[in-house]
């Protein structure tokens, strides 16, 4: 019997959607995340322009699932599925919120968590909190002097470093780095921003600087009101996200901190760990915007003036992830053997599960390798904003626009620089030598098969074969001349003809 219908089949990529770095980023409304005859099924999207992902359990290459907005949902089967994979799952705002952060599961030890609850009364918070804030202003001093070539204020960071030593107390450290951070910000503040020269006229005045990093809708980085403070958000939230991963992994409570106070709304922890993280993510800000054009579509303007990304863009950011989790995976390691310190009697060294240093180590192994740069940016043509190549500021047809126009002024100015009074009297000189010569010479002197018909026929098609500065130093002309002679365009004077002859093996 034959099927009355053909039943409408859910079509899946084909073609992995996860990059290199193992980063699946998802966006839009009506996100699902689902569990599906034992694959995990992805659905995310906007109206008719959706994607549906599935994900076997071997093969798949996925480190890390980041869900940009709260629209949709995702299964207890499926966190389960991401958890036996080793895969981390992170729920993140485009204002730069972390709403949610999960990651493979392990065993802690309740003597290191009971430490890291006293470290403020065994003295380890001081100390950690010392370290991490040197660490950080030596890291935006180096920002300072080599990025935006700010010796005044990379000196004036350097000195609150110098100050960190002798700080005996948090809130003496807060100060210090507060202070250093309003000069650092400063340096900041007239850096210019660039856009395609097509997308000017919808790019507000106040996008085409960095500006104030404290926002004018919240006194706080909260809510950013332009593209590139917006950007340093949604870059320090991924960065937190990486932070609590790895609090969490070695069995740390990412919510106990040491330097930021403890509060219902974060974890401080993860907020003290990424510290000195954070110049290297401003290093990377600051080189990509000083290289190259943002554009204005990544952007969306809100109501109130909050400059929020799209989602498309925020994924791009994502990818970014593993870069800052290699980069806080040492510092994470670093706070978790301060506080296992202050333990009297510790029952063996603590285990380095992000870095493996204790395994490289007893194998003798080089150190642990520098994590990977960050992945380029997408590149825009200066002029029109159409996307280019890294390392290209201009696209084909842009990139002749500015040679001809470019060409013009050149002229221009060659015209204007050769009504000098050195030029003309050079000019002059070359006229009357050549002048003399064309008096001095004699037309006896040519032989008698050497005239105008033989040299259009026998000498000038084989000129070609001759290059200019041969025919200059022979007869003692401009290479424009030479040129000219050589393409044809002009006959030269019939006192040259015989060394021209001379040239092509006419002789």
């Amino acid at each position: 019997m034959a099927a009355s219908g053909t039943l409408a089949q859910t079509v899946f990529s084909r073609k992995s959607p996860i990059g290199r770095a193992g980063v699946l980023a998802l966006s839009g409304f009506g996100i699902k995340v689902r569990m599906q005859c034992g694959h995990l099924e992805i659905e995310d999207g906007i109206g008719p322009d959706r994607r549906r992902i599935r994900l076997a359990r071997v093969g798949h290459r996925l480190k890390r699932l980041v869900c940009i907005g709260s629209d949709g949902f995702i299964t207890l089967d499926a966190l389960n599925w991401l958890a036996a994979q080793d895969v981390a799952f992170a729920m993140l705002e485009r204002d730069g919120s972390v709403l949610a952060v999960t990651g493979p599961v392990r065993s802690s030890d309740a003597k290191l968590r009971r430490a890291q609850a006293l470290a403020h009364s065994s003295g380890a918070a001081l100390h950690i909190s010392r370290e991490l804030i040197i660490r950080k202003l030596a890291a935006q001093e180096q920002v300072a002097r080599d990025n935006l070539l700010d010796s005044t204020t990379s000196s004036a960071i350097a000195n609150f470093r110098a100050e960190l030593p002798n700080a005996d107390s948090i809130s003496a450290i807060r100060l210090i780095e507060s202070q250093a951070a309003r000069l650092y910000w400063s340096a900041w503040r007239t850096l210019p921003v660039m856009f395609p020269k097509n997308e000017l006229s919808r790019v507000p005045e106040h996008w085409r600087t960095f500006g104030a990093r404290v926002s004018p809708l919240t006194g706080s980085p909260r809510l950013a009101a332009n593209p590139p403070n917006a950007i340093l958000n949604y870059l320090y939230a991924v960065l937190e996200s990486e932070a609590r991963l790895a609090a969490s992994a070695l069995g740390l409570d990412p919510g106990l901190g040491v330097l930021h106070v403890d509060t219902p709304a974060r974890d401080s922890l993860a907020c003290d760990v990424m510290e000195p993280i954070r110049p290297q993510i401003d290093a990377y800000l600051l080189d990509w915007i000083t290289r190259q054009p943002l554009s204005r579509a990544w952007f969306i303007e809100q109501p109130d003036g909050n400059c929020r990304l799209l989602a498309a863009f925020a994924a791009q950011l994502s990818e970014t992830a593993p870069t800052w989790g290699r980069a806080v995976a040492p510092i994470a390691e670093w706070v978790a053997r301060a506080c296992w310190s202050t333990i009297s009697r510790p029952d063996a060294p603590l285990p380095t599960r992000l870095t493996q240093a204790n395994k490289r180590e007893a194998k003798g192994s080089s150190p642990i390798p520098l994590a990977k740069p960050a992945p380029n940016p997408e590149n825009f043509c200066r002029t029109c904003g159409a996307s280019v190549s890294n390392g290209r500021k201009h696209c084909a047809e842009c990139e002749k626009e500015r040679v001809r126009a470019r060409m013009v002024e050149v002229a221009k100015a060659g015209r204007i620089a050769a009504q000098a009074v050195e030029p003309r009297t050079r000019m002059a000189a070359t006229q009357r030598k050549h002048a003399l010569a064309r008096l001095a010479w004699n037309p006896s002197r040519l032989p008698a098969w050497l005239h105008e018909e033989t040299y259009k026929t026998r000498i000038q098609p084989l000129l070609k074969n001759i290059a200019n500065p041969v025919i200059m130093s022979a007869l003692g002309v401009s290479v424009t001349y030479a040129v000219a002679i050589r393409a044809g365009r002009r006959r030269p004077h019939p006192r040259h003809w015989e060394a021209l002859a001379g040239l092509v093996g006419q002789l």
